[in-house]
């Protein structure tokens, strides 16, 4: 089957299953990685947050069971403090980290991962990412591998990437590795980057969506307040259940309790088509983007 075509039946696959997802979508529903393990489909990010353990017990209360972290937020520690405290059985929450730019090689990965399990204080971590691709071909294959490895000693149940584009999700295939389960980008409304979203769906690659809020640069547009206006919801809440809706991964973020379970309180409404189309419409593509976006390194 062509790119093309691909792209065609991709798209008639999401319109035809739209609605159905839109009223099944629960706090509780997951996706089923490639890996075989299920990843809860609503994510808490702890980006810039170097003290999370209150806001992550927040999440917890709230429902939340998938949790975001990365070795560059230097939160590691505070994310494992915060499981323990919170006696959760360990399979019941997904946790995430990301190798960072310095740690990536083969031999810096491994050490790496084995550092980010010791200030987590577990014995695997659901998901490890590659932070980024800036570090070179070389070293992103020497890390992806280094990862792979990690995975079948046991210490990672799932490996992915960060901030890829399809250069360098190709890079991969063309090493004959494993895709990877996830890709995480900047993704909504104002940037949804649909060449690599497109991608990873035709290659069974789970998208996450950070800064889904926009960091709040688009939560006065005329648009989006039109429609929370419409549900009687926060501009916040429209655009976590655009990112569900759309079938992706969001991962919103908030140091303020209440902020934490609104952003969780996602499922007693659903946007219209009408409504996702009016909100598709507002893409910039990379000029929407909020945050550095590294997609096109080499």
């Amino acid at each position: 089957m062509n790119y093309l075509l691909k792209q065609s039946v991709n798209s008639f696959r999401f319109l035809s299953t739209s609605s159905m997802m839109a009223s099944t979508l629960a706090l509780d529903s997951t996706f089923k990685l490639s890996s075989g393990y299920e990843m809860p489909r609503l994510g808490f990010g702890v980006y810039q947050m170097r003290e999370c353990a209150a806001p992550i017990a927040a999440a917890f209360k709230a429902g939340y069971r998938h949790i975001d972290s990365a070795q560059i937020y230097r939160n590691e520690d505070q994310v494992g403090q915060a499981f323990t405290a919170s006696g959760l059985p360990r399979e019941e929450v997904f946790i995430t980290t990301k190798v960072a730019s310095r740690n990536q090689g083969h031999s810096k990965t491994l050490a790496s991962v084995d550092e980010s399990l010791k200030k987590l204080g577990l014995d695997y971590v659901d998901l490890f990412l590659i932070h980024d691709p800036l570090s070179g071909k070389t070293k992103r294959l020497e890390t992806y591998k280094a990862l792979l490895e990690k995975k079948e000693a046991g210490k990672i149940r799932s490996v992915g990437v960060s901030n890829y584009g399809v250069p360098h999700l190709e890079e991969i295939k063309a090493a004959g590795l494993p895709a990877p389960t996830v890709n995480q980008i900047e993704l909504h409304p104002w940037c949804q980057q649909r060449p690599i979203v497109e991608y990873c769906t035709m290659n069974n690659i789970i998208v996450e969506a950070y800064s889904p809020l926009t960091r709040g640069e688009y939560l006065n547009d005329p648009t989006l307040q039109e429609i929370s206006k419409a549900h009687g919801t926060e501009p916040a809440q429209v655009l976590i259940r655009w990112s569900l809706q759309k079938g992706y991964s969001p991962l919103p973020k908030s140091a303020q309790p209440a902020r934490v379970a609104t952003n969780a309180d996602v499922y007693s409404f659903a946007l219209s088509d009408a409504e996702m189309a009016r909100l598709d419409a507002l893409d910039k593509a990379e000029k929407g983007a909020v945050t550095w976006n590294p997609v096109n390194a080499g």
